[in-house]
Formats: C-alpha cells, sequence, structure tokens
C-alpha cells in the first residue's frame, strides 16, 4: 500500500493504536541522509512515513524543545510533563500499559482496591466480543484521565505564565519536526517497505523488516 494513499485519518488512528514503548531510532540513523522530495506527491508520501517511522523520536524532541523552553520554570516544566501524558494517554498501548503498571503498583499495598481499577468486561453480543473498544485507566474511562490531566496542566500553565512560551516552544517544535520528515530519507522509505500488517502498522499492507 503506498503511503501516498494513506490518509491523515488512518495515520491518526495508526499513530493511537500502535506501540509507543519501542526504542527511538538511533541518532545515527536519524541524522543519516537529507534530501528534498522531487515532487508534491513524493513529499506528502515521505512526511506520513517519516512521522510514523520516528514517531518516538519526534516526541522526545517536541517534549526536549519544551523542557529548553522553560528550564527556569520548574512549575511550566511540571506542566509540559502533565500535558505530554494526557496526549501520550490517547494512545491505546501506552494507556494500557500505563494502568496496568498502576494497578499492578497499587495490588501490593491493597488488593481491594486493586481489584475496583480493573476495566469492565467487554460486552458480548451474540456469544461474540462487542467490536467497539472502550479503553479504561485505573478502571475508569480514557477521557476521564485526559480531561483532568489537561485541566491541571492548563491550569500550571497560566499559572506560570508561560503561555506564550509555550506556543513559541510548539511552534518551534513542530516546525523542526516537519522539516525533518521532509528531507529525512530514511532506508525504510528507500526500500519501499510502505505498508504492514495491520496488526503492526495499522495501515495494512505486507509486513517488513521494519515493524
Amino acid at each position: 500500500m503506498d503511503w501516498g494513499n494513506v490518509t491523515a485519518e488512518d495515520l491518526i488512528d495508526a499513530l493511537r493504536e500502535v506501540d509507543w514503548s519501542t526504542p527511538p531510532r538511533p541518532l545515527s540513523e536519524f541524522f543519516s541522509r537529507f534530501t528534498f522530495p522531487r515532487s508534491s506527491a513524493k513529499w506528502n508520501s515521505r512526511l506520513k512515513c517519516n512521522l510514523y517511522y520516528y514517531r518516538t523520536n519526534y516526541f522526545i524532541m517536541i517534549t526536549l524543545i519544551l523542557g529548553l523552553g522553560f528550564i527556569r520554570r520548574p512549575v511550566a516544566i511540571l506542566a509540559a510533563l502533565l500535558t505530554a501524558l494526557s496526549i501520550a494517554f490517547l494512545n491505546d498501548s501506552f494507556a494500557g500499559t500505563f494502568s496496568e503498571k498502576v494497578t499492578r503498583t497499587v495490588r501490593q499495598f491493597s488488593p481491594h482496591l486493586a481489584a475496583k481499577m480493573r476495566p469492565p468486561l467487554t460486552p458480548v453480543i451474540r456469544g461474540r466480543p462487542s467490536a467497539k473498544r472502550f479503553i479504561h485507566i485505573c478502571g475508569r474511562p480514557r477521557w476521564v484521565f485526559v480531561l483532568i490531566f489537561s485541566s491541571v496542566s492548563f491550569v500550571l500553565w497560566y499559572v506560570s505564565c508561560g503561555l506564550l512560551t509555550l506556543l513559541w516552544a510548539l511552534a518551534v517544535g513542530l516546525l523542526a519536526t516537519i522539516l525533518h520528515a521532509t528531507v529525512a530519507e530514511t532506508e525504510f522509505y528507500s526500500m519501499n517497505c510502505i505498508g504492514c500488517r495491520a496488526s503492526c502498522y495499522g495501515l495494512g499492507g505486507s509486513c517488513c523488516i521494519c515493524c
């Protein structure tokens, strides 16, 4: 499947469902080859390919830029961490792993409380589990944690008077991400490895060594 045929919605769904626990790509690969795409179609394909392939690197880079922007404001750094955590909760794999680790830790001190933190059972329709999947964190719907962490981070941004700096840092981080995704020519893209199984990338196609 050609990356040019992958829509923005498909890419967002794949980023939401993929496992983000994989380590970032090495710096030697991240800064290996740079070329400008020869057409808008190639730029479109390369941009989406690199955004997926270097997803962890870009997330770390934006977080570091935010941290550098607020290095003298500890409250703003805490707000940046909470913002990053609320965004990370939108990923299914991270939300499930976070919930499992917290529940396991609580179980050591209070098994009764840990039992209440288990996610509800998946509804069964006509003998089969419901296809509609709801993600829970510590027994509560995911959106509850996203809302709480986002609200607290917004209050901290306001208290630290760092909203303007936040916008500048985000602009620099996003610009650096788009610039790198535009000019970086990865082996993943050069080998025409442009799709993997739904279980691997969530975008369809045949699996590859890059999974």
